[in-house]
């Protein structure tokens, strides 16, 4: 049995579990007042899981209804969440 598809999926789920935990504390630092942060980050960091949590259950069901490998559907449940967690880390660490 092959293992490239889980060890590529721990991977990938340790970069987005370091990326969640770096917006995290860019927002938290942000509401203290020591960094800078839109005021909509209030707001955006609540509204923002809904629809990202139900675009990974729909492309994790979509790969398990094609009949993939289950490293293939946890692949698809990660991508949409770490593609937010990405992008919001990026935003967030730039200084205004």
């Amino acid at each position: 049995m092959r293992h490239e598809g889980y060890l590529t999926n721990l991977y990938a789920t340790m970069r987005m579990l370091t990326e969640a935990q770096a917006v995290i504390s860019y927002r938290m630092m942000g509401m203290a007042g020591m960094w800078p942060v839109a005021r909509s980050e209030v707001w955006r960091m609540s509204l923002e899981k809904g629809p990202i949590f139900a675009a990974a259950s729909q492309a994790a069901w979509a790969a398990a209804i094609a009949g993939q490998s289950p490293d293939k559907v946890a692949a698809a449940w990660l991508q949409p969440i770490s593609g937010r967690t990405r992008s919001n880390q990026r935003r967030l660490s730039r200084r205004r």
